[in-house]
């Protein structure tokens, strides 16, 4: 069957033939499995973006050759909001939810509650070849495949090379967050990271903690009172002085703990841009604003991209891993079907493809091999080299519950105390899991 193997030997041409009618991409909920005559129809829940996902679709139907139709249904934008709609469909039994995009951080709660019918150990084998092993960590849960990797995201440390230059800082070796602060500040320039009270924030808390050689949470369990957290250790007095570091640094700009991944792009545009954590986007955003005339070509040129920082000079840093895995739902009529078409939507082609055209990075380590990527990227392999190093966000059923006692006791960033906050998130958070307290 053409889907037999993750790096399949059909044509680009084929891949790419259309087959629109067969194919449904719509905002609502799909409509339930199949008619009543014709190949039954696999819904697959995505994540919005650039249309990407309905294009895979497409192809993946017309590569099916009648055997299934894949029909789009958008979620919310929000992967909160994302999550709760899942949920109440399957915690409903819903067979209509054939395969959905899923944001990594929800992959253990839904494997947790029986929502993902199981990975077969076939399909497990080819879906995790050349796979960059943060991707398969992050699909994964007590053990087990329980997701299908598809594409793989991580944050950089995004540099202007004059101000790099002036500051005598030599990027082509690992830098700590220490010097960017001390170079930031020889410069006047700013230094953009997300201090949003939202999942940035434990986005950048978590980088900070792995990359000092620790994580949030020590000793995990299925059961919520077992779970031992690592925020006082070590390492998590590190992170919090980190966050407290350039929070104090006088670089940050006066809007630090309402910056997300978009404002702290915007900075890095302006005059006063020198340093920034964020996703690979940031250079086609630059880009496109140099073709709309509102940047100047200048500027772009003197973007740079590297490793992100480490925390303290020696250990390796640990960047941030997120990103899309697909799981199958358990309730779905057409299980092996589902498997199927994600070996299709996985492929190297349309990883490439989904890489050009959306900008959302493979989790295939080949696909940074391709003379189109690296044209439309130049910084894949930058972005490779982060993945291989990159670390999951805790891998819980009970990550809504952690992440939002995170962002609670270590907002805003100015008022982080090291040696208080990690022991007050700590309390929170045990207190939350014991339902003792709500967030």
């Amino acid at each position: 069957m053409p889907s037999a193997t993750k790096h399949t030997g059909r044509s680009r041409a084929r891949l790419v033939g259309m087959a629109a009618s067969a194919v449904v991409a719509a905002s609502g909920l799909a409509a339930c499995g199949s008619g009543d005559s014709g190949p039954p129809v696999l819904n697959w829940y995505i994540n919005p973006d650039s249309g990407g996902q309905a294009e895979i679709a497409s192809r993946c139907t017309d590569a099916a050759e009648g055997r299934y139709t894949i029909a789009t249904s958008v979620l919310p934008r929000e992967a909160s909001a994302q999550r709760e709609q899942l949920v109440r469909r399957l915690a409903a039994n819903d067979s209509s939810i054939d395969i959905m995009s899923l944001d990594p951080p929800f992959i253990p709660e839904f494997a947790q509650a029986g929502f993902l019918a199981p990975v077969p150990e076939d399909v497990a084998g080819r879906v995790t070849e050349d796979v960059v092993e943060s991707a398969v960590e992050g699909s994964t849960w007590d053990g087990e495949l329980v997701t299908v990797p598809f594409w793989a995201n991580t944050q950089l440390l995004w540099y202007r090379q004059s101000v790099a230059e002036a500051a005598g800082l030599d990027m082509s070796q690992p830098v700590t967050w220490d010097q960017i602060i001390q170079a930031a500040q020889d410069q006047d320039v700013l230094i953009g990271v997300q201090g949003i009270r939202a999942e940035a924030l434990t986005v950048w808390f978590n980088a900070l903690i792995e990359s000092a050689g620790g994580s949030i949470i020590a000793e995990n369990s299925t059961d919520p009172e077992q779970i031992q957290l690592g925020l006082t250790s070590e390492a998590g007095v590190r992170a919090a002085e980190v966050m407290r570091a350039i929070s104090d640094s006088g670089q940050v700009g006066p809007a630090l703990s309402t910056a997300n991944e978009d404002s702290t792009a915007t900075g890095f545009e302006s005059d006063q841009g020198g340093f920034m954590v964020n996703y690979p986007f940031v250079y086609p955003r630059g880009l496109a604003a140099v073709e709309a005339g509102t940047l100047d070509q200048a500027t772009v040129d003197d973007y740079a991209a590297t490793v992100y920082p480490q925390v303290d000079e020696g250990t390796e840093a640990a960047p941030p891993y997120g990103g899309i895995n697909l799981g199958v739902g358990a309730f779905s009529d057409h299980p092996d079907l589902a498997y199927e078409a994600t070996e299709c939507i996985t492929s190297t082609e349309n990883q490439a493809y989904y890489f050009t055209s959306n900008g959302n990075p493979a989790s295939d380590s080949t696909v940074y091999e391709d003379p189109e990527v690296l044209e439309a990227f130049p910084q894949a392999p930058v972005i490779l080299q982060s993945l291989e190093q990159a670390a999951p966000r805790p891998q819980t059923p009970y990550y809504s519950e952690v992440s939002g006692g995170l962002q609670r006791e270590y907002h805003p960033t100015a008022d982080i105390d090291p040696e208080q906050t990690p022991q007050d998130a700590t309390e929170l958070i045990e207190a939350v899991l014991r339902k003792e307290q709500l967030l």
